[in-house]
């Protein structure tokens, strides 16, 4: 087939079968969208970690979860723990559909690579249609699969992956002093205390979900975390 060139020619270059060859190759090669974010993970024969248990009002026997590590860039400075699989184990067959379906996912996730801390958010962020439940201690939890992701996160900070939150030196000194002042004051008076240790009348802290707000000096404090209205 002829094709009529109406511009001026400025150069050319002749296809050689070398070119022909590359281009058929490329045409045969399969496209893909897939972006990979990082290295899949290989088992190796040997993983550390660690197991929890956990013990709630929803449920007649304990769980305990086993998070498995493996060691990235062993035995030089940059060497570090990542999580690689998740099992959860329990004598309550009421949840062992979900539990199994939850853990595959997990595990997959751990084993992609990249940046698996967002799970803690997610897991944290479920909440129980019928309602959450307080565990020892007296924090809040919205639901069992948000008392999982708090245990992720418990791991994530062990292995160095999530930072401690927490006061610092001088911000738990401070708390530990009205805290201190505030009992002292109200075991005079004969108030009764809870469980925990905190008056009976202490409302939930939106921040670490404890029954340890009192209003102190004006402003709602938390007795366990330090938060507070007035900053």
């Amino acid at each position: 087939m002829a094709i009529k060139i109406d511009k001026k020619i400025t150069a050319y270059k002749l296809v050689t079968d070398e070119d022909k060859k590359a281009a058929e190759l490329a045409a045969q090669a399969p496209v893909s969208n897939v972006v990979q974010m990082g290295e899949p993970l290989s088992r190796p024969d040997m993983l550390v970690g660690n197991t929890y248990k956990i013990k709630t009002p929803v449920t007649e026997h304990a769980l305990y979860i086993t998070i498995n590590d493996v060691v990235m860039n062993e035995g030089t400075p940059h060497e570090h723990r990542r999580p690689f699989e998740i099992f959860i184990n329990s004598k309550n067959m009421e949840h062992f559909q979900w539990i199994v379906a939850l853990t595959r996912v997990m595990s997959a996730v751990f084993r992609k690579g990249g940046d698996v801390t967002f799970l803690v958010e997610e897991l944290k962020s479920v909440f129980e249609p019928s309602g959450g439940y307080f565990k020892k201690g007296g924090k809040f939890v919205p639901s069992l699969v948000a008392e999982i992701g708090e245990v992720v996160e418990k791991h994530l900070q062990e292995i160095g992956m999530l930072k401690k939150p927490g006061l610092d030196e001088h911000q738990q000194k401070l708390v530990e002093e009205k805290k201190a002042e505030f009992l002292e004051k109200h075991a005079k008076s004969g108030d009764e205390m809870n469980d925990e240790g905190y008056p009976k009348g202490a409302q939930l802290c939106k921040k670490c979900n404890t029954k340890a707000s009192i209003l102190m000096d004006g402003c709602m404090t938390c007795l366990n975390c330090g938060d507070s209205k007035c900053g």
